[in-house]
């Protein structure tokens, strides 16, 4: 499974079961001439009426096999703008970049800083921030397996530009540079040790001051990025802030659980959250009236989208979030847990696998 032979026949026999889940309606407008766009990135951006007077900024970036319109019909983050008055930017992966829409995390040219994708990324903040007003002390970013390791990507090359970042089944920053690598990397075969993963993330960038706060979030079933990638960014993460190996605290959510690290002067600096039970996606929660579950959406009863805009200060004095009359809040555990299942099959763990690595075209 680690060889590119290996995963190219893997790749031709499942070519024609891949499932595409990108169709879905949406609400966001094109973002053009936002620059040179050397990634060739296109972008959707969500600007509420209500839009409060320097707005925050958050940018999500969608999974493989979805697009911007898509994994926000799902994660909510548009219809949670509405009621909160931020702009929300959604860079997009093109077919001609990468067959299955992945960001490309892996690849040289678009992982570093002032090139490629980075770049076309970077491009659309400075013309949303323009245009908007936006408050650059508030923009954040969060994103999903390739796009979770594209937002971590961002977060190691421009620390100066971002407040915070979730990091949704992502993997750490500069760990695999070519496809049978990138396989690998998922998988949780030669990940770099601690002080190599630290030391990468020190060179993305010239930065010398203050460093986001992360937040990293994992399905303890995930079989198609390991959730030893989940503990790699912690570590890779830890040197920047300066904290320790162990947690400051945990703290039970539910089923879940949530490891903090504080900095020397009490700030909650890392955040990791593992979900019980949970395979590969985003986790949402299909009670509230703004989020659907969805392939790679899952409803486990948390909503990574809530807890994020809530831990980023997002949400107005007041607000409640509503729940949608036809979708109760029952306990969705061991239903959602053994759909995941299901779907984690020999055959489906490889397809979700190329699929996240960008592999199938």
């Amino acid at each position: 499974m680690r060889s590119l032979s290996d995963t190219l026949e893997r790749l031709a026999r499942f070519r024609a079961h891949k499932a595409e889940y990108t169709s879905q309606p949406g609400r966001l407008q094109d973002l053009r001439d936002f620059g040179s766009n050397p990634g060739g990135l296109a972008g959707k951006v969500h600007v509420p009426s209500n839009l409060t007077e320097h707005p925050p900024l958050v940018v999500v970036l969608h999974g493989c096999t979805q697009t911007a319109s898509g994994y926000d019909h799902s994660a909510g983050w548009s219809a949670l703008a509405d009621q909160n008055g931020f702009v929300v930017l959604l860079p997009e992966q093109n077919r001609s970049n990468n067959g299955n829409l992945c960001f490309n995390w892996f690849v040289p040219g678009d992982i570093r800083r002032d090139q490629g994708e980075t770049r076309s990324i970077r491009q659309m903040i400075d013309a949303v921030v323009s245009k908007h007003r936006v408050d650059t002390s508030r923009i954040f970013i969060t994103g999903l397996s390739a796009g979770g390791a594209m937002a971590n990507v961002m977060l190691s090359t421009y620390p100066e530009v971002f407040a915070a970042g979730a990091i949704i089944a992502g993997l750490p920053y500069g760990v695999a540079s070519t496809v049978p690598e990138a396989f690998d990397r998922m998988r949780g075969h030669g990940l770099p040790q601690i002080k190599t993963l630290q030391s990468k993330l020190k060179a993305a960038s010239p930065h010398d001051g203050p460093w986001p706060l992360v937040s990293v979030w994992h399905g303890n079933q995930d079989n198609t990025v390991a959730e030893a990638n989940a503990r790699a960014i912690v570590d890779q993460w830890r040197g920047v802030h300066g904290v320790g190996s162990r947690p400051d605290f945990h703290e039970p959510i539910g089923a879940h659980s949530k490891s903090v690290w504080k900095s020397a002067d009490g700030r909650e600096v890392i955040e990791y959250y593992s979900i019980t039970g949970m395979g590969h996606g985003t986790p949402v929660d299909a009670s509230l009236a703004f989020e659907n579950a969805a392939p790679y959406m899952l409803d486990f009863g948390i909503s990574s989208t809530l807890c994020s805009a809530e831990r980023w200060g997002l949400l107005r004095e007041g607000f409640e979030p509503t729940h949608g009359e036809s979708n109760p809040a029952p306990d969705r555990q061991s239903a959602s847990a053994h759909k995941t299942k299901g779907t984690d099959s020999i055959q489906q763990i490889i397809e979700d696998a190329l699929r996240k690595a960008g592999l199938m075209r």
